[in-house]
């Protein structure tokens, strides 16, 4: 069959965790920074689908494409490893540190980021012919982007960087569900659509996810956001990076883990007790029944 049991794909998880830990700097980056490169490829795209259209749900639809292209060549994002590294560290894989974890995670952040700038300074130089001319419907769309979700949240003080984080933890929450569908299937065909479903809610739902923003903002800028590289990081970036590590490890890592590898203890059904109390009454009738004999006697 090619769905594979929870328990199953959860062991292919920490197997994921551990091997990525282990992986060297060199392979680490490059994979990283394709991965980032294809995911702002693909919000790029989604962005043009949506203007040309009107419609974000078609650009929601198809902004997947990216996601699922970069896990089937086995490149990394940060926030599946914020989710499946730490369970390597909780299974007591052998050669995992703590220390491991935050190195791969800073080498992947550092590759994701080098792809992300990579694909959005190539994005603005098409879209303004090598900063010739304006940047056109498309390039407002992606600056007026970066306003928004930034400056549009500093507004709201403390409650919009909190509100910039929970979208942060919702939108890893769907994106290391991704993660996992590509492992509970051994054909392409089941790994893209269980890839599918989860990436396709998060960017309509407009969650904020750390890689997709590591295009959209820079590009903004680039092409005349009014807004600076302080507001970008301050609000958006750091505590979406946050919200993208709690939501993944709570919500889909440390659930699967806990409830497929270290299960809880099997509590006794219903009607054990009677069943037992039967087993020792049949017990005594049968030890007693020599001693009547001999009585009778």
């Amino acid at each position: 069959m090619s769905y594979l049991t929870p328990a199953e794909f959860v062991t292919k998880m920490v197997d994921s965790g551990a091997s990525k830990i282990a992986m060297s700097t060199r392979d680490t980056l490059i994979r990283a920074f394709m991965a980032g490169a294809i995911l702002a490829l693909a919000a790029a795209f989604a962005i043009t689908i949506t203007v040309q259209t009107g419609e974000p749900l078609i650009g929601a639809i198809l902004f997947p494409v990216g996601f699922v292209m970069l896990y089937l060549m086995g490149f990394d994002l940060l926030t599946g490893v914020f989710m499946l590294t730490p369970l390597a560290l909780l299974d007591r894989r052998p050669g995992v540190t703590f220390k491991g974890i935050l190195r791969n995670w800073g080498w992947v952040f550092l590759g994701n980021l080098g792809g992300a700038l990579t694909v959005a300074f190539m994005i603005a130089f098409i879209l303004t012919y090598g900063f010739s001319i304006g940047p056109g419907e498309i390039g407002g769309k992606i600056a007026s982007i970066g306003k928004a979700r930034t400056l549009g949240y500093a507004e709201y003080g403390l409650a919009g960087w909190v509100t910039i984080f929970m979208r942060g933890m919702l939108c890893n929450w769907m994106v290391s569900m991704g993660v996992v569908g590509a492992m509970v299937s051994s054909s392409v065909s089941g790994k893209a659509i269980a890839m599918w479903m989860p990436i396709m809610l998060f960017f309509y739902m407009g969650f904020e996810h750390s890689i997709v923003n590591m295009f959209l903002f820079p590009s903004a800028l680039i092409m005349g956001g009014d807004f600076s590289v302080w507001d970008y990081m301050w609000w958006n970036e750091i505590p979406t990076v946050l919200g993208n590590l709690a939501g993944g490890l709570a919500f889909t890592g440390l659930t699967l883990y806990t409830t497929h590898v270290r299960t809880g203890p099997k509590r006794e059904m219903a009607d054990a007790p009677s069943q037992n109390r039967a087993q020792k009454n049949a017990a005594t009738k049968n030890d007693t029944a020599p001693m009547d004999i001999k009585a009778r006697v």
